[in-house]
Parts: structure tokens; sequence; C-alpha cells
């Protein structure tokens, strides 16, 4: 009878448990939104910062501790231990900070901090030791990349075991609210040995001095190299606000070859090296800094905080590992008398405008409110867009504008209102008839397309929003939306460039001479895109099928200059064109950048002198690149034409990074297939339109790392889901709790009868235990233990429910299969191509040079 009271006690506390254990899904959903909002306000990193990746690799979260500075130009101090005693290596940075918070940061290597604290005044020092920078970061700069085989080495023998961030906090005004800051930065390390380890060298003049009032101060720093050779990669300025421009050098027996030369008012990134260079011994390094000291009413010396001045030109360079050498620094000038034989380029400041210098210095500045918040919501939304460079795009497959009924698909465009407009030729189309072979065009008695040519649409629904363009394109072609909301056409038929108002039936201004090609200051021929500058209002014509040209106009539509030519037989040269068919202005970079079409690359040049800076092409390009669009925060999308017969490059879009030119990710459709993508644009939460020429479609691809974020989006073009998504949210939370109740139902109804039975089988034994004496009481001792042996499962002296449930026929610990939703290309058509309404495609190169 003992046995059976505790087995019964047994069944009880189970089933009490069982009880407990399946609570109201409600409430552990508030536990959960509770521990979430609780480790919401610790900083990222701090309870995991080392996290592994892979066998050999492993990412480490240097973040600040959740800090709140109380005054401007505080700069504060942490350390954190390399997580490992044998050798790493630094592969990879990618950088937390936003230039509304963080001036700048910096990252350095030693054995021995200068506090064990949790963060300090950096006053006290960064280390006790000697220090190797690793790192730097201002102004929201993208991620740092290194070249293959590169590492910086840490740990081991002769590499530092701690890195000590400094980060400097210029104006704290964004600290109003008292929020703790949790700016850093993440390692990308490997114990895989790099056969070539990266090093700093830092330039710097520590004795300038800027008088009040002087326009141009000059400040050099040059020295002889005496190490093993060195392979520089990468370069970085930096000064305060009185910098115009910074450039450094190699000399070489007397030659000056450019290292790098950029504004330090612009994003402070560390920018490639343009052409390769290489340092051998005896070569002399030299840097000079371009200052004035207009505006200011006392003199401006070196220093450390903003109203000081700075004069650092940084290098990042590689050398073979038994010759590495880490950090190495110069702040002489061995040489003045070098200094009169500087390039001319190194003393002409790179001019940038004063919206974009208040966006750039967030140190006691005095700006209207509304201005102050613009700009703080654009840098955070840069920053957004820098700290996710690795991402994927898929095709929104749920978005109905694929459905749309469209003619040719020339044009795409985003408004200030982040709508897209889409520009169409209607019931036009461009074939083998379209021109003669003097580019006059040769369907003029059409008369122009009766339909509206510029449509825009709801990005997130595909909603007509608005249309004009009627009566006024023969063959719409390049399209672009000025930062007030005017469109910028071009008509290949009509060989000219209009503006127009968003809601005005007249163009406000008109460039060229209607149907008539050519190529002087005041013609086109079939021109191809229109660029204008937001800081400016210049101007950029890409000009075009016939031309191979890029010209700048005035605001006004006044000529200002041109630049490029034809493609010369052999290997294109910078600033050669086959077909200028596509302009991607980038305004923080200052420069603009052109889809080199029939050459299969993209050329970017000095918006303000259309001096060449550098090409990025990749084999999977092919033979043609259709369209460039840039999206702030670095990076650079662009799609390329269908292969060639015999080649095997598909039609795709690319996804760039805009530092580096590498390409981070590429995309196809699900629905229908690419045929003939003609142009691509990108906003700047990176969602990216196609359009397609030959398809007369629009595709939407998003970033599938940004779910969330379309789903922000989507309720603000739309606001009457709003309460629709409350409701699909109200059931999901009604079905979790009707799921936990019917598994503590069911669970209850499985106990019941054990318990229904035990009772019985008691009751029977009482009734025996009176009628038949201790017979029976064995009798029934052996029955209920073959009852509850089956229960405990064999062997074991405790229940276990998983062996019950486990024993019956259907019952399996494995979770559902998961569902592919992966999609596949649709089949490509097989026809030869020659679909009359495509747009006319330049034929393979031909022997001699061709216009066309």
């Amino acid at each position: 009878m003992a046995g059976l009271v505790g087995n019964l006690l047994i069944l009880f506390f189970v089933f009490q448990n069982i009880c407990l254990g399946f609570r109201s899904s409600l409430s552990v959903f508030k536990r959960y939104k509770e521990t979430t909002r609780l480790l919401s306000n610790e900083c990222p990193g701090s309870d995991r910062p080392v996290i592994s990746v892979g066998l050999s690799d492993f990412a480490l979260d240097i973040r600040m501790r959740g800090v709140t500075p109380k005054q401007s130009d505080t700069y504060l101090c942490m350390s954190v231990p390399l997580p490992v005693d044998d050798e790493a290596y630094v592969v990879d940075f990618k950088p937390h900070a936003s230039m509304d918070t963080v001036h700048h940061m910096l990252l350095f290597g030693c054995n021995e901090p200068s506090s064990t604290e949790n963060y300090w005044d950096c006053d006290k020092g960064t280390c006790k030791d000697k220090s190797n920078i690793l790192y730097a970061w201002a102004r929201n700069a993208p991620p740092t990349r290194l070249p293959k085989g590169v590492g910086f080495r840490v740990g081991g023998e002769t590499g530092g075991r701690y890195f000590v961030l400094q980060v400097h906090y210029g104006d704290i005004s964004a600290f109003r609210d008292k929020h703790k800051d949790c700016s850093g930065v993440t390692l990308h390390l490997t114990h895989q040995k790099q056969p070539l380890i990266a090093g700093m060298y830092l330039m710097m003049s520590v004795n300038t001095v800027i008088p009040p009032g002087e326009k141009v101060v000059d400040a050099d720093i040059a020295c002889h190299y005496k190490r093993f050779p060195m392979h520089l990669f990468a370069y970085r300025v930096h000064t305060h606000r009185l910098g115009k421009v910074v450039s450094g050098y190699r000399v070489r027996n007397g030659q000056w070859t450019l290292i790098g030369r950029q504004s330090p008012q612009l994003p402070q990134a560390f920018y490639p090296v343009e052409h390769p260079v290489d340092v051998s011994y005896d070569d002399i390094l030299a840097a000079r800094c371009v200052f004035s000291g207009e505006g200011r009413t006392t003199e401006t010396h070196i220093g450390g905080t903003a109203n000081d001045e700075m004069c650092n030109f940084y290098i990042m360079y590689y050398m073979e590992a038994k010759h590495a050498v880490s950090y190495m620094t110069c702040t002489q000038n061995m040489n003045p008398e070098m200094f009169r034989n500087i390039p001319q380029e190194a003393n002409i400041p790179i001019p940038v405008k004063s919206d974009m210098l208040k966006m750039m210095h967030g140190h006691h500045e005095e700006t209207k409110d509304t201005d102050k918040s613009s700009l703080l919501q654009q840098a955070k939304k840069e920053e957004g867009e820098i700290l996710d460079q690795d991402f994927h795009i898929e095709e929104a497959v749920e978005w109905p504008g694929l459905d749309l009924k469209l003619g040719q698909v020339s044009g795409l465009a985003l408004d200030p209102e982040n709508n897209l407009v889409i520009f169409h030729r209607g019931d036009h189309v461009w074939d083998e008839n379209s021109f003669d072979s003097k580019f006059v065009y040769q369907q003029r008695g059409l008369g122009p397309i009766e339909q509206n040519t510029i449509i825009v649409l709801n990005p997130s629904n595909a909603k007509l929003l608005n249309s004009v363009g009627k009566s006024l394109f023969y063959l719409p072609h390049g399209l672009s939306i000025d930062k007030n909301g005017n469109y910028w056409a071009t008509d290949v038929a009509l060989h000219q460039v209009f503006k127009l108002g968003a809601n005005n039936k007249e163009p406000l201004l008109i460039l060229g001479v209607a149907l008539q090609p050519g190529s002087d200051k005041n013609h086109f021929c079939q021109p191809t895109d229109v660029a204008v500058d937001p800081i400016t209002g210049s101007i950029y014509v890409s000009d075009g099928y016939c031309n191979s040209r890029i010209i700048q106009f005035s605001p006004n539509g006044l000529y200002m200059m041109q630049w490029g030519e034809e493609t010369s037989l052999g290997r294109a040269r910078p600033g050669q064109f086959r077909i200028p068919h596509s302009l991607a202005l980038i305004p923080d970079f200052s420069q603009l950048c052109v889809a080199d079409r029939e050459n299969g690359r993209i050329q970017c040049f000095r918006l303000e002198t259309g001096e060449f800076i550098r090409e990025i092409k990749h084999k999977s390009f092919g033979r043609e690149l259709f369209a460039v669009s840039y999206a702030p925060g670095g990076l650079l999308f662009a799609v390329n034409g269908m292969p060639y017969p015999g080649e095997a490059e598909p039609v795709q879009g690319f996804v760039m990074n805009f530092s580096t030119g590498e390409i981070i990710d590429t995309f196809i459709p699900v629905r229908k297939s690419f045929e003939m993508p003609h142009d691509v644009v990108a906003s700047a939460d990176k969602t990216v339109f196609v359009g397609d020429v030959h398809a007369r479609a629009v595709w939407k691809f998003a970033s599938t790392e940004k779910s969330e974020r379309i789903v922000e989006a989507r309720l603000k073009n739309n606001p009457e889901s709003t309460e629709s998504l409350k409701k699909q949210e109200k059931q999901h939370l009604v079905q979790q709790t009707r799921t936990g109740v019917s598994f503590v139902l069911i669970t209850t109804l499985l106990i019941i009868p054990v318990v229904v039975l035990l009772a019985i089988l008691v009751f029977i034994r009482w009734r025996k235990t009176t009628v038949y004496g201790a017979d029976g009481e064995h009798k029934l001792d052996s029955s209920s233990g073959r009852i509850l042996g089956r229960l405990r499962g064999k062997g074991s002296g405790g229940l276990n429910l998983g062996n019950f449930f486990a024993s019956h026929k259907g019952y399996s610990r494995k979770g559902f299969d998961r569902l592919s939703t992966e999609g596949s290309d649709q089949e490509k058509d097989e026809d030869d191509g020659t679909d009359s309404e495509e747009e006319c495609s330049a034929p393979p190169p031909p022997s001699a040079p061709s216009s066309s």
C-alpha cells in the first residue's frame, strides 16, 4: 500500500509540473519582452565579445562600455585583451559609430594599457609601452578592406596582447538625453598565418602654426625610407575644420608619384591607392596639408581639440612577413627645398560646399534646429548603410509593379519622397528603322508619344501617384531627379535634354536642338543620361550613342566644359568611351561614375575637373555594362547586358563596395527573367529597382536582412494597412495562447485516465483485501507493478513520459522538415532576340573605330 501511495504522489507531482510548465503563453511572452528590454539597454558585445567564426577564425567586439561624455572634446579610452595567447591576424574591421556622436576613433595594439579601468580619460595615455595604430575611423567612413593574404599580426611573441580603443567625442549636444554610447569596432581575426603583414605609416606635422586670416598655409612632412620594401594599398587624410586638401607622395629620383589626395572635409575613409605604389630603401615619403586661417581671430596650433588643427596622412601598407614592421612614423621635414617641386595638384583645394561642411563638423556649430535635425537624420541613415555592407538582396516577389502595362522601360529614378518614377516609351519602339546612318530620326511622322511617359508609383504597393510627359517625347531614354524634385530626361530621337517640374506640362529648360544631331556645344547626338549635383546645381550629360563625351553645364544651362573621347583600337584607355550610357553622381566623394556600356566597365571622374580617378571592371560584367547607381553609405549597383554567343557571363545585377570596387553580391529576378535590363536605381535603405527595356518590366529587390525595415516602410507608405497588421498580431497572440491552452488540455486528458485507472485499482485492492486477505494483496501488487513498470520505463525507477509516448506508433521527436522557399529562375526564351521592340544594342567591337 505504501508503494502505491508513493507512486500516486509521483504522478501528482508530474501532473503539477506539466501544468506549471505550460502556463499561458501570454505570461511567457511578457517575460521574454522584459528580458529583451533589459538586455537592449546593455552595449552589444559586452556579454559575449568573442564569437567563433569557423575552425580558425573568430570575431572580437570592442565597444565603449556605455559612456556618457560630460563635456565636448572628450577623449575616452578602453582596453580589451586578445582572447588567445598564440599568434593571430586581424583581417577585417567593421566600425560601429556615427558622426553625430563621435568625431573619430583610433584602435591601438600594445602589451600594457595605461589603465585597467573599464574606461578612462585618454589624457592618462593609451598604452604604457609602445603602441601601434591598427585602424582609424572618422565621419562615417566605410569599412576598411584588407587585400587577400594580408593581416595585422597580434599576439604571440611579437604582436600586442591588448587592443586599446580611443574615441574622441567632439560636440556632446547629442547626449542631452543622457543616453549611453557604445561606439567601437568589430575585428575579424584568424589563426591562419598570413604571408603578408599589414602595418600603418603615420605622417604627421607637429609644429605647424596657422596665423589668423592667412589664406594659404602649407604644412609639409618628408622622411627618407630606410627599411625593406613595402607596398601601399590604402590611405586616409585627417585635419580639422581649416584643412582644404591633404596629399601624399613617394619621391624617387626626383619623380613625384601620387599615393593619395583628398579633402579632409569629406568622409575620412581609408581610400584605396588608385595605382599600386611600392616604396624601397632610400625613397622619400612626402605629404602636404593645405590650411586656411580665414575666419579665425587667433593663431591655430596643432593639438587635440576641435578648435586646434591636425595634419595627418595615414598609409596602410603590407610587407613580407619575415621583414614586417607594424608601425612607422614621420614627423619631420627633412628637406623643405624639395617641396618647390611638389605637383601643383597638391596646392589646389578640393571645394566642399558649406552645407556639406556643416554636416561633416559636429563641433560647436550654430545651426537652425531644422537643419541640424535633417543633418543628424542623414548621418544616422548613412551610418545604417555603412554598418551593413555584408548583405544579400533578393526580388520582392510580392511587389505588384511587375505586372504593370508599360512601354519600353528606359529610365528609373527616385524622387525626394522616395517614390519610384518610371520613364517609358509608350507605344513607340526603338528598332532598326528608327534612325538613318547620320543618326537622324526617321519616324517623325508618328508624332510625339500620346501617353504619359513619366509615371510615379508608391514604391511599396505600386499604386499610381502621378503621371506626366504626354505629347513631349519621341524616344525617351535617361531619367534623373534633382533635390528639388525636378525631372531631368533625355530623348535620343530629339537629341535633347529636358528639365520638367513634377506638375508642369511645359519644360522648365531644354538643352540641344530638336531632331538635329551634332557634336558642338549646342547639340547632342542621342544623349543617354543626366545627373545634377545637389551641392552646386551643375548639370552633367552623357552624350551619347554617337558622341563619346561628358558635358558639364551650369545650373542655368550654360556650357562649362566637357571630357572624353571615342575608344581607340585595342584596350580602352581612361577617359575613352564606347556609349557612355548611365551616370551616377556621388556627392560624398565629389565623383561622377559612368557606365561605359560597350567597354563593359565603370569609369569615375572628379566632378570639378573631369579628371579620371579609377576604373571598375570585372570579368562577370561581360562585354556590356548598361547602368550604374549609388546608394548613400558606399554601395554601388549596376546591371550588365546579355552575353554574346559563346560567352558565359549571365545577365544580372551587381552590388559593389564603392571604395574598393569589390563585388559584394549579385542578384537576378525570380519572376520572369532579365532580358535587357536598362536602368537601375537604389534607395538609401538598399531597396533596388531594375527597369528592362525589352521585357517592359520593373523589378523590385530588397535586402534579406532588412525585413523589419521593409515592414515599417510599408506601413509608412500605406497607413491603411496598420490596422490589419495589428489584427494579425492580435490573432497570432491569441493563437499562441490557444496553442498553450490546447497543449495543457491534451496533457490533462492523457493524465486523467491514468489517475482513474489507478483509483479503480486501489478500490479493487481494498475490496480484495477485505474479501480474500493476503493472497489478493499479492496479486494486486504484481498487476499494479506491471502497469507502473510500463510507465517508468525499462529498468528505471522514475517516470519517463518520453519513452512512454515514443513507444506509440507515429510519434516522432523530429520537428517539421524545413520547407524550401528558394525560388528558381524561369527558363529563358530560346528565340534569337530579334524582337522588333528591343532597343538596338551595339554590335561586337568592329575592326575599325565606330561611333555607334
